[in-house]
């Protein structure tokens, strides 16, 4: 399957609002920009699940884009050169991860891997890591074991307008949990990645795998 042209995120140089969510982005936002919609956060415009490759490393960001349904590039205004230079590229993770096992051979590719993990570890807040996954678990008992911790991990990265950086998912909001659950199921456990490199609208998409996302949701919850 050929893939669309290059989704592409911006890094703001001056202060951004998403206008579907509404939220302050502030500076240096990473913003992606949709016909008749203008300017989208990477949580509304589903591309959050994504992890950053920088560039620098072409075998491995080569073999990244090659294995991964959908990814963008990342974009910044230079003022010295008066145009947007490439950052790097958002790919799937376990795009990231085949590319890396591919380059193991490649002692630069195990500093990496190494140093993007360290950096990952830094910016997880243990402690509220543990308790969103408790709180997954504790509404969610059925689902699958581990996947508590993959959600919550995800979901409580630091510095990212993920939901589960939101003051609501910070208080352990039910709401607020469900939909980091149902991002996950969506992106996991249906065809929706795929829709949207197909350019399907991403609210037609959500659509075409609601049916999906509620039965796996509902094999998960608690008996009533």
């Amino acid at each position: 399957m050929k893939q669309k042209d290059n989704l592409k995120v911006f890094i703001s140089t001056k202060d951004s609002f998403c206008d579907e969510c509404g939220e302050n982005l502030g500076r240096r936002a990473w913003i992606t920009l949709v016909k008749d919609k203008g300017a989208l956060c990477l949580s509304c415009a589903d591309l959050d699940h994504l992890v950053f490759l920088p560039s620098g490393d072409a075998a491995l960001t080569r073999r990244a884009r090659k294995h991964s349904i959908l990814s963008a590039v990342v974009l910044k205004w230079s003022r010295a050169r008066k145009r947007y230079e490439r950052q790097g590229l958002l790919v799937e993770t376990q795009a990231l991860e085949q590319a890396e096992r591919e380059c193991l051979a490649d002692n630069e590719a195990r500093a990496r891997r190494r140093e993007r993990e360290a950096s990952r570890r830094e910016e997880l807040d243990r402690q509220y890591v543990e308790r969103f996954a408790m709180r997954v678990r504790e509404l969610f008992p059925r689902c699958p074991i581990g996947i508590e911790e993959i959600i919550a991990e995800h979901t409580c990265l630091k510095h990212s307008d993920r939901i589960g950086r939101s003051l609501a998912a910070k208080d352990l909001d039910e709401n607020a949990v469900r939909l980091a659950i149902i991002a996950h199921i969506r992106h996991t456990a249906t065809n929706y990645d795929t829709l949207l490199v197909r350019n399907y609208d991403r609210w037609d998409a959500r659509a075409m795998v609601e049916e999906e996302v509620d039965r796996i949701l509902n094999s998960w919850e608690a008996p009533k």
